[in-house]
Parts: C-alpha cells; structure tokens; sequence
C-alpha cells in the first residue's frame, strides 16, 4: 500500500520593500499600523527544526525524513537577532516570545536568552522574555533559562492519554516527558506556567476534561486553542475545529467557571477562573471569534523575513539588510514602514474574498 504524500510547496516569498516614512521613527514613539494596532509582541522562530511532527503543524507526510531544513548559514544569528529585537524594543515591543520549530533544539540557546534579557526598553524597563516549547527537551533545561534570564514557559500538551498523545505529535515522546518539563520550569522558577492544548474535533476533544482535571489546582494555566488553517499541508477543515464556546461549556457543567476581564491590549486568551478559586483557564478563538482588531504581533522567520500575520502568506526581507551595510535608522525605518502599512485581517474574513490560501507554515514562524 503506497503511503499518502502531501506535497510541499515552499512558500517563504519575499514582499517588496514597503513606502518607507520620509524619516526614521522616533525612538520611544509607538508604531501604529493601518487599523490603529500598535505594535507590543515580537515572536521570533529560532529553528525550523522539531522533533515532533504535530499533525496540525508539522505532518510527516510533509515534512518526513528526506525535508530539506534550513542550513545553519540560512539562519539569523544570534547578534542579528538580539540587533531586530533592540530595534524593536526602541519602538514598542514589550514582549519577546522565542519559538520555533522547537526552540529549544537551536544550539545554546542559553546565550539568546542572555543577550535578549539585557535589553531594555526606552523606559528602562526589561523585556517581557518568554518562550514556547514542546516540553520534550525542558526538564534538562529549565534551569539553565531561567537562569539566563527567561521569564516564563508557555508548553505544548495536546492530551493526557500517552495514546492520544503520541498519535497527535507522531513521535517518540510521552505525556510523561513533557509533564517532567513543566515540573522543572515551576521548580526553576519559570512560573506561572501557560499549557497550551490544541483542540481537534473528533481526535483529542475527549482529553479536554482530563487536562482541566489535571491541572485545577496546579497553579498552571491551561489554555484551549481552535484548530487553525495555519499553512497547507495540515488539511485543515472547519468541521474539525471545536468552537471555544463548546470547550467552556463542557468543563463548566462539571467545574463551574467564572469569566476574568482582559488584562491588557492584544490579549488574545479569553480567561476564565474557577469559581472555587482553584485556579484559572483560556481559550484562544481564533477561528469562531476573531481578534484581528487588537493583534499586536508581528513574527520574525528563522531565516529573518519579518511577518505581519500569522496567516501571512509572504514576508518582508531583513536578513538582507541585516547583512548588508543597513544602519539601525535603517532598519528603524523599514520596520516602521512594514508595521505602518500593515492592513492583516485573516480571520476576519476566513474564506471571503481577500483571503488566501497560500499562507507560510507555521514551523516557520511558530505558533
């Protein structure tokens, strides 16, 4: 029997180089984009690489033995990041969130961190400096990144059952594994701990209860996330994506649950606490409840092509410039025309005209 091949199309296009302002953007001034959205979050990808093959984000029928991965050479390195995220930092962003792949695969990862937690905001202030992994590698390393100065964790667990599990990250690695690394971070201090479940109806929509169960009372936040169509090779469809709505009523009919108000601009997590006060949940939805009016974030690739969405189908070059001969004005200026002219709505009109379905993988940009 011929097993089933997804093909892969490469999809890392580069944008023109936007209208650039007559001059470089003010240090300390906020860039607004073309909806008023400022920009507060850069998520940055470290590596393509993951040793998971999560079916919603990284199928192996796509990305199996013979991908081509990105050569180390391809890679920003960790001076042309740490430069990106001081430019950045010089005009708005408060959050850094490294990602993947999985991140934690990128060789000394430690010294990123490092280099990041230095930085400094125009205020003074520090960097909010978090990071998402799978959990797999964290127990051997949590101590190590809090200890170079990361704040939190936000860790990947799609189900309970080791079964469910390991049919979700088709890979070697158990429940077990990955409940070591949250056990580690709290102990290192990386708390509170987010715990990020994609939910995919008719797959792992029974472990919902379980992990609700699991982790009232634990401190942690566990957060539910819609199935997205992130990419083209996950074949998504919208009858496999279980609304938010659904996943509170099923955990509110057994633990009743109270709605928390948003804490800030760009939040993307409803919250919701328990009315025991045995701790608090999220749901994130992005398909039935679109939040593109109040996203903040802009994602820079592994290979240092700054993105606008999430569901972006091409980004913008800085790898060249940085590269090249650019100086920070440069760079200062570039980004403010990017961000400035800057229109993303994607969920918002999922599926009308405007839309496309030609969008970079989400192992390129993370999650």
């Amino acid at each position: 029997m011929s097993s089933k091949v997804i093909p892969l199309m490469d999809r890392r296009q580069t944008l023109a180089i936007p209208a650039l302002p007559p001059q470089a953007p003010v240090r300390g001034a906020a860039l607004h984009d073309s909806r008023g959205r400022p920009l507060r979050d850069l998520r940055i990808s470290v590596t393509d690489r993951c040793n998971f093959r999560c079916v919603y984000c990284m199928p192996r029928e796509a990305f199996g033995k013979d991908h081509a991965f990105l050569p180390h050479h391809a890679l920003l390195s960790f001076e042309e990041i740490t430069r990106v995220a001081r430019i950045a930092a010089d005009h708005g962003v408060e959050k850094i969130r490294l990602t993947g792949g999985e991140p934690l695969l990128r060789k000394n990862i430690e010294v990123l961190i490092g280099m990041l937690a230095g930085l400094r905001r125009p205020d003074g202030q520090p960097l909010d400096l978090t990071l998402t992994t799978n959990g797999s590698l964290l127990a051997r390393k949590a101590v190590a990144l809090k200890a170079a100065g990361l704040r939190r964790v936000t860790v990947s667990l799609d189900a309970l059952d080791d079964a469910c599990f390991r049919r979700m990250n088709d890979a070697d690695h158990s429940v077990a594994d990955v409940l070591a690394g949250i056990e580690a971070a709290q102990a290192a201090g990386l708390a509170p701990v987010k715990i990020n479940m994609v939910v995919k109806r008719g797959t792992n929509d029974d472990q919902i209860l379980p992990l609700a169960r699991f982790f009232r009372g634990s401190g942690h936040i566990l957060r539910f996330i819609e199935y997205m169509d992130v990419g083209s090779t996950n074949g998504w469809r919208m009858d496999e994506v279980l609304p938010s709505a659904t996943v509170i009523a099923r955990i509110h009919a057994e633990m009743p649950l109270v709605a928390v108000p948003s804490s800030h601009q760009g939040e993307v997590a409803q919250r919701w606490r328990y009315a025991d006060g045995s701790g608090e949940i999220g749901v994130i939805s992005s398909v039935t409840q679109a939040f593109c009016g109040s996203c903040t974030r802009a994602r820079l690739s592994t290979e240092g092509k700054l993105y606008t969405c999430l569901f972006a189908s091409a980004g913008h070059d800085l790898r060249a410039l940085l590269r090249g001969d650019a100086s920070d004005e440069r760079l200062a200026t570039m980004l403010a025309g990017i961000w400035q002219g800057r229109t993303d709505r994607y969920s918002e009109i999922r599926g009308a005209a405007g839309s496309t379905d030609e969008r970079i993988e989400m192992s390129y940009i993370g999650g």
